[in-house]
């Protein structure tokens, strides 16, 4: 169904567009044709896999987010993205606010429910936020959605329905190699029987979940999952049975997978769609014992000052929830808090693990717990800068130790 823009957008409007799995891409096909007729839009978008988001495609309108995830890489090269730098529980808070502004909310559900509700299906996150804020809410109903429970809103809350039936976007698991392998082995050590997990969606998350099949009781407490999950709860590995809140159910803001993934979380009351001030609530994350986050790295240096964003020029990431669940898991009684990186990028000519790094500060030193690198794990919590750098040159790629031991022991001599 086509839609006409130019009779629901106004020029100057701010559209904040439902993001990863969740884009609503016969809106954002539509406002890529007609927005430069509209004029003046903007556009903030968390991540995007949808193959939409390029930089020939939106000339016609401004793009931001919090971070360059997905295919907003390739516009923060060629500087066509705002990065707006905050933490994934604050957006939400930030709409609400007007700081970030939303006049308008392009959104994906599914087909109402016997009661008249919607489901956002595959993203929670800050769209609660934006249909709540919005001046219009435009919704792409879309009838291969899956209902999740959570993420509900009620069909008045929509003022212009969009009927499609056209495949979600899907994100495909990422090979595991060698070294995602070998990061993945250290990683699963630091998660016992009753553990609650928090991780992203890669390789080395992938990699650490097939390590567990012989785990028990396992929870999960997320700002997104894979279709790992499936095979885990299917394993009878995630039972949620000892989590001290939602009992019994899994929590996450974003699904990003495959149609296995969806067809899995399809009113299945054992999984329930959270907004981000929840998911990374601080108050709610200090009520989960066990909790293991597992985050990862563009660089971490010799102090444990860990970069999830940019290298030199090229930004690569984003702030997203890493601190959030960082701190979350280093306060947890029995938890931990891993940050997991490769030693090496470019094909072994550069070391992660480096004496300074070549873009912000992510994460700061003292929040940090654990860095896991295929070579091991560095403890870092409690220990001086001096211990701290002779344990990252020791997880470091062996090529890059004597220098980096030169480097720790500059630091060691100065004690900071």
């Amino acid at each position: 169904m086509s839609v006409d823009l130019s009779r629901i957008l106004r020029r100057g409007d701010r559209i904040v567009v439902g993001q990863a799995c969740g884009e609503p891409t016969t809106l954002i096909e539509a406002l890529i044709e007609q927005g430069a007729a509209i004029g003046d839009l903007s556009v903030f978008i968390a991540t995007s896999f949808s193959g939409l988001i390029t930089p020939a495609a939106t000339k016609s309108f401004a793009v931001s987010s919090m971070g360059a995830i997905g295919a907003l890489r390739a516009l923060a090269a060629e500087h066509r993205l705002d990065v707006i730098p905050t933490h994934v529980s604050r957006v939400g808070l930030l709409i609400v606010a007007g700081t970030l502004p939303c006049d308008v909310a392009f959104v994906q559900v599914s087909p109402a429910n016997e009661r008249g509700e919607h489901s956002l299906g595959l993203i929670s996150d800050h769209v609660h936020a934006a249909v709540a804020a919005a001046r219009v809410v435009v919704a792409e109903v879309n009838d291969q959605v899956p209902f999740t429970y959570g993420a509900v809103m009620p069909a008045s809350a929509i003022d212009h329905a969009v009927p499609v039936s056209r495949p979600p976007v899907e994100v495909e698991p990422s090979r595991i190699g060698p070294t995602d392998a070998a990061i993945g082995e250290h990683v699963a050590a630091f998660v016992e029987d009753g553990a609650v997990l928090q991780m992203g969606v890669g390789a080395v998350p992938d990699a650490v979940l097939r390590l567990l099949r012989g785990r028990r009781d396992l929870g999960v407490h997320s700002g997104m999952v894979g279709d790992s999950l499936v095979d885990l709860v299917e394993a009878g590995v995630v039972t949620n049975a000892r989590k001290p809140i939602d009992t019994g159910v899994t929590i996450c803001g974003a699904l990003i997978g495959t149609r296995r993934l969806y067809d899995f979380a399809d009113r299945n009351p054992g999984l329930r769609m959270c907004p981000a001030t929840y998911t990374h609530d601080a108050t709610v994350l200090a009520r989960l014992e066990r909790l293991v986050t597992i985050n990862s790295a563009v660089e971490v240096d010799l102090t444990g000052q860990v970069n999830a964003e940019q290298t030199g020029t090229a930004y690569l990431g984003g702030t997203g929830g890493q601190v959030d669940f960082v701190r979350a898991g280093l306060r947890s009684p029995g938890g931990r808090s891993v940050i997991a990186l490769p030693s090496t990028a470019r094909r072994g000519t550069v070391s992660r693990i480096t004496a300074r790094l070549q873009g912000p500060v992510t994460t700061a030193r003292s929040d940090v717990d654990v860095v896991v690198t295929e070579f091991g794990a560095a403890e870092l919590a409690g220990r001086s800068i001096a211990d701290r750098a002779r344990r990252l040159v020791e997880i470091a790629h062996p090529d890059f130790r004597e220098e980096l031991g030169r480097e720790a022991s500059v630091l060691a001599r100065r004690g900071y």
